[in-house]
């Protein structure tokens, strides 16, 4: 199966449909009139369409196990042809796509099995996927060449060149993936008036996005939060509450973590922890949703 440990769960939706096609009129005013002698084909259908929903995971392997949260199964008549449509919700780390396909087939499935027997002309066609939201695919697409970025590694043994910078350079990359440029990157002790000086500097420069790696724990040089809160005219106490979150599912120590954000004017101040997984981590849980922040920040509507 398919790695999904790094994912949010977030509200996911599919809708699917299914086409139950029969060769007569006879046909549909039997259904419509309760006639089948196998019972009620809608009433049948829905159930059997609800089991195929829930029981996805046990019938495709691929498929992860996952809360069905809400399904809808629905039909319309047009002359001779049936339009069912499954609509799927779940709050998860994984869509529903599949759910909603599987349970639209079910769904045709045992109308056909009902009608079979008074109709031997009885057809399924066209079962697909018709519309799916939620998750990180809603930005896929998404780029952010506008953001200017500068990413401050603060962190004594690597601006003394004992060690190597990870951390930074990761969040580099990462940010490459939206189409954002870094265009400030630099190496900075752990000093309160040195961070301090950074910043203000990065700032007046009109950098949209500052990512501060390191110094964001308990060690006595840890100081980050330190000289970045004072700072901070509006915090957003959230970004950092997610983040944490997100880790402390993944590693028992992402509690000790002391990174604050807001904005400085209109840069968006993000501080992460100084290691390469720790980085990663937070990235995975922020992004590229909140880059949404400059639109909001701007006052432009969601």
């Amino acid at each position: 199966m398919v790695n999904i440990t790094k994912k949010s769960n977030s509200l996911r939706i599919a809708v699917a449909s299914a086409t139950v096609k029969v060769s007569k009129q006879e046909t549909i005013d039997a259904i419509v009139q309760r006639k089948i002698p196998k019972g009620d084909v809608f009433e049948f259908a829905r159930a059997a369409g609800l089991f195929g929903v829930k029981k996805t995971s046990d019938v495709i392997p691929d498929c992860h196990p996952l809360p069905i949260e809400f399904t809808s199964i629905t039909y319309e008549i047009v002359d001779l042809t049936i339009l069912i449509t499954v609509e799927v919700h779940t709050i998860y780390k994984t869509g529903v796509e599949v759910e909603a396909m599987h349970g639209a087939s079910v769904t045709a499935l045992t109308m056909y099995d009902m009608l079979k027997p008074i109709d031997k002309g009885v057809e399924i066609q066209n079962i697909r996927l018709l519309q799916k939201s939620g998750g990180k695919s809603d930005f896929k697409h998404l780029k952010f060449p506008e953001i200017k970025a500068a990413v401050v590694v603060c962190s004594d043994s690597v601006f003394q060149q004992i060690a190597e910078d990870y951390s930074g350079k990761a969040i580099v990359s990462r940010l490459e993936q939206f189409g954002i440029i870094t265009t400030e990157y630099t190496i900075v002790p752990d000093d309160i008036e040195v961070i301090q000086n950074i910043t203000t500097e990065l700032v007046s420069k009109e950098i949209n996005l500052l990512i501060l790696t390191g110094g964001t724990g308990l060690s006595p040089r840890d100081v980050t939060p330190e000289a970045i809160s004072p700072l901070i005219e509006r915090k957003i106490d959230g970004v950092m509450e997610t983040a944490r979150n997100y880790g402390q599912d993944r590693m028992p120590y992402a509690m000790l973590s002391r990174g604050v954000a807001g904005f400085i004017g209109d840069t968006l101040v993000l501080t992460f922890p100084g290691s390469k997984n720790g980085v990663e981590e937070y990235m995975d849980a922020l992004f590229p949703q909140i880059l949404h922040l400059f639109k909001v920040n701007k006052g432009q509507k969601h």
